[in-house]
């Protein structure tokens, strides 16, 4: 499904790209361009992203040092 129509970004891209990291609408905007042009897929982006959604996020609400990943660049 898509998240972003103007983009052509899809539900799985995003999910890569927070599992790669990318635990921010902002990130996931570096990483696809998603969010960027019109913003109506913005809050489905934070909706994918969720609280706990990122292994980064939770490593680092519980005390811990974030891992060091790479994001894939957009296809």
């Amino acid at each position: 499904m898509f998240v972003c129509s103007c983009f052509g970004v899809t539900e799985e891209q995003v999910k890569s790209h927070a599992e790669a990291g990318a635990c921010t609408p902002r990130q996931i905007a570096s990483a696809c361009k998603a969010g960027t042009d019109c913003g109506g897929c913005v809050r489905r982006i934070q909706a994918l992203l969720g609280r706990g959604a990122c292994p980064r996020r939770r490593l680092i609400d519980e005390g811990g040092q974030p891992l060091v990943a790479e994001v894939p660049e957009a296809a």
